[in-house]
């Protein structure tokens, strides 16, 4: 799409094709991934050299406390930060969307 063009809503998808074919394949395949996500998790706290930043970004109902309690629900949370935004000021308006996203952890900068 360029820039400036109008956004032709009929173009895009409101509707997504399932992933799994049954809420026990969905299920499966969550327990899989969140047993992954638990073991990444004690590989990055004993390195303790990397972090990890997931910004989840949505509108208001727009399915972000679930999405978090079920990917994130292997993680022990004593490994983890969370930050919450609210709407935007006036100065973090003046930069892109990512900007206050920016943390110091460790005395370092972290994008």
């Amino acid at each position: 799409m360029r820039p400036g063009a109008k956004v032709q809503l009929t173009e895009w998808p409101t509707i997504v094709k399932p992933f799994c074919k049954s809420k026990k394949e969905y299920r499966e395949l969550l327990r899989e991934h969140v047993e992954e996500l638990s073991s990444l998790q004690h590989l990055h706290y004993a390195s303790n050299r990397y972090a990890l930043l997931l910004i989840f970004q949505g509108m208001d109902a727009g399915g972000k406390d679930g999405a978090i309690r079920h990917v994130m629900s292997g993680i022990n949370p004593q490994g983890c930060q969370v930050f919450s935004f609210k709407q935007p000021s006036a100065d973090e308006l003046e930069h892109d969307f990512l900007w206050r996203t920016v943390i110091v952890y460790r005395g370092k900068v972290v994008h």
